[in-house]
């Protein structure tokens, strides 16, 4: 007679099997692997409805059990209960519906990913919560880490989504860390000697706050160094470039730069999030990319390929391609697929664009100990961008104009912007005749 753990070893060969392969492989008849599949409980994911049904082993993650629920916030604040996601054995997952529906993942959902703690303030999150146990280093993370993170401290993570019954109770009970432009600086100080000389491959220190009655990204440079002033710079660089996108009639993230003390700040405002408690659901290019396309970028490339999928309709795939030619004319060398959200809701696959964000002349970011001077050599266009290309370009020349002439920039960068300039516009005057 067949046993649970004959049939626990056949769903970890297989991984996903129907009733009817299960006895075949047990040598039982179908009443007896549901009898076995009933005995089995949380330990089997039963998998879709009717004759679509199919079973898999299930993982348990210390501390989480082999499922986790998945709640919504809408975007006046509710909470509700939307999905189960289980875990399986193998690393894959099945997010479940009420109705006995899913959708199976191989790794984590792309959701899961974006909401999982990353980049500069990714990396102080073992360290804020060292009663996790979790890896020091994210690189050492594993998903199953990544859903401890989630589903005991993430409450406050990218999107709508909220995993896990420990997250919500911690959601429902708290409320966003409350400051004011007066009180950055000392928040800038607490972080930066958190994760000193951990601003590497391009992050920038910034921190999470609600301000002014908004949700804000806020970015901060010091004036201690030439590295710290180029990032100063920078950081107008960004909102004079999200400004010229608005200028162009594409969705940009509002932003606004400040000195505080010895501090320039900038706060971009988030997008995903409605007053002090709405949210609204957002997934990366990245993300999206990585699960269901495998274009692997560039913005371009990808917009044309979730264009031919369906994903994305016509006006949305001309305006990446808009910001792929503007970020190029404009010097932002890291368009990377990150770079790019969309808003998405679970379970649709329909995206729109969401606001821009990170645009800004990288081709100017200085190196961790000192400043690089490197050549701003924009490309001719070419086919894929042909359409676009010149109003970008038109928006990117208006762009360095007002570079060159914003008094807040240091004089040297103010320099380079008139020759980016210059160069640009040559550029423009040879591919017009």
């Amino acid at each position: 007679m067949a046993t649970v753990h004959e049939l626990l070893s056949v769903l970890t060969r297989l991984r996903i099997a129907p009733a009817g392969t299960l006895a075949r492989e047990l040598g039982v008849s179908q009443p007896t692997v549901s009898r076995l599949l009933g005995t089995a409980g949380p330990r089997v994911c039963r998998m879709g409805r009717g004759r679509a049904t199919r079973y898999a082993a299930t993982r348990e993650v210390a501390g989480l059990g082999t499922h986790l629920p998945v709640y919504c916030i809408s975007e006046t604040g509710r909470a509700q209960r939307i999905r189960e996601l289980h875990l399986l054995v193998g690393g894959g997952h099945w997010l479940a519906s009420a109705d006995g529906s899913g959708d199976a993942f191989e790794g984590l959902p792309p959701f899961a990913v974006d909401m999982s703690p990353q980049g500069y303030i990714g990396r102080a999150f073992s360290a804020h919560h060292l009663e996790l146990d979790l890896p020091i280093r994210l690189s050492d993370w594993s998903d199953d880490h990544r859903l401890q993170a989630l589903a005991r401290r993430g409450e406050d993570c990218v999107g709508n989504l909220v995993i896990g019954e420990e997250s919500l109770n911690r959601w429902l009970s708290g409320t966003p860390l409350h400051v004011e432009p007066e009180g950055y600086p000392e928040l800038a100080r607490d972080i930066a000697r958190q994760q000193a000389g951990s601003s590497a491959g391009g992050e920038h220190p910034k921190f999470l706050v609600f301000s002014s009655g908004r949700h804000v990204l806020v970015k901060f440079a010091s004036s201690e160094g030439a590295t710290d002033r180029r990032w100063q710079d920078l950081l107008v660089c960004e909102s004079l470039a999200l400004a010229q996108v608005r200028a162009a009639g594409i969705d940009a993230s509002t932003s606004r730069w400040l000195d505080v003390g010895r501090y320039r700040f900038l706060e971009v405002e988030r997008f995903d999030r409605i007053g002090e408690r709405g949210r609204r659901g957002v997934v990366s290019l990245a993300a999206f990319d990585s699960e269901y396309i495998g274009s692997g970028g560039p913005w371009t490339r990808a917009a044309t390929r979730l264009r031919e999928l369906g994903h994305i309709e016509d006006p949305d795939a001309r305006r990446i391609r808009w910001l792929d030619a503007f970020g190029a004319l404009v010097g932002n060398t890291d368009r990377h697929l990150g770079n790019l959200a969309f808003f998405s809701e679970v379970g649709s696959r329909k995206l729109r664009l969401a606001p821009v964000y990170d645009m800004l002349p990288m081709v100017f970011a200085p190196s961790s100990a000192w400043v690089v001077e490197r050549e701003f050599s924009p490309r001719p266009p070419t086919a894929e961008v042909l359409d676009v290309w010149q109003d970008a370009a038109h928006h990117a020349c208006g762009y360095w104009r007002e570079v060159g002439a914003c008094s807040d920039l240091s004089e040297e960068l103010r320099s380079r912007a008139m020759q980016c300039l210059a160069t640009l516009e040559r550029l423009r005057e040879r591919v017009l005749l």
